[in-house]
């Protein structure tokens, strides 16, 4: 099996360098060393991919021919639908609950924050001074415990908004927990009034001894988006731009921590200036900025952005890596991938869609186990109508093989 893995992957280089050497050669020497290429590979590889004729591969059979052979299904998942929680985060009518935190468990119970707010949304088209633009605005940070994951006490509120003026003043939400040498930590979303639709929010930091509070929160933002995009005119409408700037220009937002290799990496979705729908829909990608302390300064990577897809973070560490679900937008949406640094990422599997938004993943998980043990259970948030959002419950399994109805599955 060593054998075989190697000879893929020697492929692949050589099909890689060789198509970077042949640009600007004659098409007689083109198909001449693709010819000598093809007809080095391995008779289980050809049984494998089912190739008709190794002198004759398209562009996707050249594809499948870079995929490494030992990746196996260990990444591939199917997550189950949706299930209603009990006690005080069922839903309600007129209360928005979204965006849950990843779960700790502390003093025996499961912990959980998430964005809270009441009644209906208005929209961008009346006063946005008054108004509640969206279910995420006026929002304030509470916390819920459980003994069980599925019913829940909520515990009241954990982050409010800030006093006028400041730059957390108008919401607070989108929260993220984590625990580090016995202090807890949450980063969030934060927008300053008025919440118009060229308003770029920050992200946020607040920290305490317990997990019950209380909590000191940051003087100053410890992330903002990047300030090279130029915006044309001053109507209010994000569209219009003169310079996009790069992917973060207009928004942070879903910010996570996760402490890695000595460091804290602050993993956030960028939303750019004049946002475009491509080929794989909304162009929202990645980024990561460290810092050498929980409460910063937080650098961004020179590397950003590191995805070409996703919505909300999904991150958890695996394999002395950080593995990441990418989900809904995008031409790589709905995959799982890994990167042995935090940084550079790779496709691990491609999975059936995603009905599992803002996931608040199980922290209290074996997430080495194998690679989305994580995944198993934990919760998530469902639009119950546009104006009110409740939390639910998500599942997930591995797929290792598909079988008909009455037949005989290969033995595991």
């Amino acid at each position: 099996m060593i054998l075989k893995t190697k000879n893929v992957l020697y492929l692949a280089l050589a099909l890689a360098v060789s198509s970077c050497n042949m640009q600007n050669a004659p098409k007689e020497e083109v198909a001449k060393e693709e010819s000598n290429v093809e007809t080095e590979i391995p008779a289980d590889v050809v049984d494998h991919l089912g190739i008709t004729n190794v002198d004759s591969l398209s562009a996707a059979t050249k594809r499948a021919l870079k995929w490494p052979r030992d990746l196996g299904n260990e990444w591939f998942i199917q997550f189950g639908p949706l299930q209603p929680l009990k006690g005080d985060l069922a839903y309600e009518e007129g209360v928005v609950r979204r965006d849950p935190s990843a779960m700790i468990k502390e003093n025996g119970k499961y912990y959980v924050w998430y964005s809270r707010s009441t009644g209906p949304s208005q929209g961008f088209g009346g006063d946005v001074e008054k108004d509640k633009v969206f279910p995420w605005d006026r929002c304030d940070i509470w916390y819920a415990t459980s003994e069980d994951g599925i019913t829940w006490k909520e515990e009241g509120m954990a982050v409010g908004r800030g006093e006028k003026g400041s730059y957390d003043d108008r919401s607070v939400f989108t929260v993220e927990i984590m625990k580090h040498e016995d202090k807890y930590y949450l980063c969030y979303q934060t927008v300053k009034s008025p919440y118009s639709v060229r308003v770029k929010n920050q992200v946020g930091l607040a920290w305490a001894n317990s997990p019950d509070g209380p909590w000191t929160k940051s003087e100053e933002p410890i992330l903002s988006p990047a300030d090279n995009g130029i915006w044309e005119g001053e109507e209010q409408n994000r569209f219009m731009v003169k310079k996009k700037g790069d992917f973060d220009s207009h928004k942070v937002h879903d910010p996570c921590i996760i402490p890695y290799k000595g460091k804290f990496y602050l993993y956030y979705k960028g939303e750019q200036m004049g946002e475009a729908i491509t080929f794989g829909g909304r162009q929202i990608r990645h980024g990561v900025a460290i810092a050498d302390n929980p409460l910063g300064p937080y650098i961004k990577s020179p590397y950003n952005p590191i995805s070409n897809s996703g919505h909300e973070i999904c991150v958890w560490p695996y394999n002395g890596g950080i593995a990441a679900l990418i989900t809904t937008d995008g031409p790589e949406k709905n995959t799982i991938q890994w990167s042995p640094d935090g940084i550079n990422f790779e496709i691990m599997s491609v999975i059936p869609g995603v009905d599992a938004h803002a996931i608040g993943l199980n922290r209290t998980s074996d997430n080495e186990k194998e690679p989305t043990e994580i995944l198993r259970w934990g919760l998530s948030h469902v639009y119950n109508s546009w104006n009110y959002q409740s939390i639910m419950s998500f599942t997930s399994q591995r797929k290792k093989q598909h079988v008909a109805k009455g037949a005989k599955g290969t033995k595991k």
